[in-house]
């Protein structure tokens, strides 16, 4: 078992984001964290990477409880930073080094790689997440698509057995959102522990093969993709979907809509 949270509770202040938070993820599993604006997922993802701790309750890697103090000894620290990559909804928080390669060798000259097998795997998954014409150029300076290759190249040049997503594609046209689902989707043969936070529904067949929905800091639901989007009642409580009122002559109906997938970054779980 890669994760194992139980009871957790984590608070902002007076804020409660997750409440009593209880599941399982499984080696090679692909996990998405389903829920509006608010409903807790960036904080799911946060303490699954070691940034947060809870404020009741465990969360477990691979057994090891996730705490401050396990994070005290460099061996376990690097150990975990190595196996666990978390990509940022947005990449400009993510990205701080003057060139796009200096970007993808951060993580490898931080764990003392060899130079030789540092320029190789950076050179090699700069290709892969087609960047490599842009490794002379200044991050912040890049397309907000070009930003997310980066941002998602400085974190699989570790090979992480655990990648971590925080709303991937937001942001993105059409192709560009279809092209990073690709790639997700075929990375590393599809044998690696893949969790995504999103509110979008339309891909969520495509990127998982479990859903977890969040609203209001509650699990309120875990169960496969097509479960999940026909059950609308469920959907409708977690605000994934809503309904517009319509006037035709003589009469009136509604029906539900998928939310829009171009909100603003999560800015409060």
């Amino acid at each position: 078992m890669v994760y194992e949270l139980s009871d957790v509770t984590c608070r902002y202040q007076d804020v409660t984001a997750l409440r009593e938070i209880s599941l399982s993820i499984e080696d090679g599993s692909r996990v998405a964290l389903v829920g509006a604006n608010g409903s807790g997922k960036s904080t799911l993802l946060r303490l699954l990477d070691g940034l947060l701790f809870p404020d009741a309750g465990l969360v477990r890697y691979r057994g090891t409880p996730l705490t401050e103090a396990a994070f005290a000894p460099d061996d376990f620290a690097y150990s975990f930073r190595r196996q666990v990559g978390l990509v940022f909804q947005d990449a400009d928080a993510q990205l701080f080094n003057p060139t796009v390669f200096d970007e993808v060798a951060f993580g490898p000259l931080q764990l003392g790689w060899e130079r030789t097998e540092l320029h190789a795997r950076v050179g090699e998954t700069m290709e892969k997440l087609r960047v490599a014409h842009l490794r002379d150029r200044v991050p912040q300076r890049l397309s907000t698509g070009e930003k997310k290759r980066v941002a998602l190249a400085s974190v699989l040049v570790l090979d992480p057995d655990v990648l971590l997503l925080d709303e991937p594609a937001a942001g993105l046209d059409p192709r560009s959102e279809s092209e990073l689902i690709d790639l997700l989707v075929g990375w590393a043969g599809g044998v690696k522990t893949v969790v995504t936070a999103t509110h979008d529904l339309g891909a969520l067949e495509d990127i998982a093969d479990r859903c977890c929905v969040l609203n209001e800091g509650h699990l309120v639901a875990d169960a496969p993709p097509a479960a999940i989007l026909a059950d609308l009642p469920l959907l409708q409580r977690a605000n994934l979907v809503h309904a517009h009122r319509h006037t035709h002559p003589g009469r009136q109906h509604s029906h539900p809509h998928l939310h829009g997938h171009t909100q603003d970054a999560e800015q409060r779980p």
